[in-house]
């Protein structure tokens, strides 16, 4: 990783990226170069250890691309991270995080286009009620329709409005003004009945989150 050419790398590189991006490039075991962007600025050093809470140090374990939204936790302010490793013959090489701003206007008319079976349904953000992942897919059940979106669940959980839509669990995002009622559960943290009557757990993972966003 030392040997590249880092100014004319990092040229390429915001050329291809948003302009709110900040990138971080990393070896094996630190962070080497970092170039933030005025939107986000997570003060990250040459030098500096890769945490294993970052997408980082999980594309570099897993060999693979990663994509997470995180907290405020670890840097301080919440972000998404998309971290693509470099991979040899004899491993990972390094590693390249691009890191965006927690929220963007993606849905600048607050409408949710899905796809049925026989035609595509354009549902407002008020008549969404909850996000399933599903073999690959993102199920989207509303008032009135049930449908696809062609935008996976870690996606959509960027680019939805953070203050209507929290993920509570790796398959499921819901729709908080449609929630009627929060119960403790023995299988997951939470189990969350919805107004249309279908139940949606909160794991562990995510019940810490949930609880400050809801206010309890």
């Amino acid at each position: 990783m030392e040997r590249i050419p880092l100014t004319s790398f990092m040229n390429i590189i915001q050329e291809i990226v948003p302009k709110d991006t900040s990138i971080a490039i990393a070896n094996k075991k630190q962070f080497i170069h970092y170039e933030p962007s005025e939107r986000i600025d997570l003060n990250i050093r040459p030098g500096d250890d890769i945490d294993e809470e970052t997408v980082t140090y999980k594309a570099l374990m897993n060999q693979r691309k990663i994509s997470e939204f995180k907290d405020e936790r670890l840097f301080g302010m919440p972000y998404y991270g998309i971290s693509i490793p470099l991979l040899t013959e004899e491993g990972p090489l390094g590693c390249i995080t691009a890191i965006l701003p927690q929220r963007h206007n993606y849905f600048p008319t607050e409408i949710m286009t899905i796809r049925t079976e026989d035609r595509w349904i354009p549902v407002p953000f008020s008549e969404v009620i909850s996000l399933e992942a599903v073999h690959r897919r993102t199920k989207i059940r509303s008032i009135r329709e049930v449908g696809n979106h062609k935008y996976n669940l870690t996606e959509l959980e960027f680019m939805l409005p953070s203050d209507r839509f929290i993920r509570c669990h790796r398959s499921y995002i819901v729709n908080i003004n449609h929630i009627l009622e929060i119960h403790p559960d023995s299988h997951s943290t939470f189990m969350l009945i919805m107004k249309n009557g279908i139940r949606v757990p909160v794991s562990q993972t995510y019940a810490r989150n949930f609880r400050r966003l809801m206010h309890f």
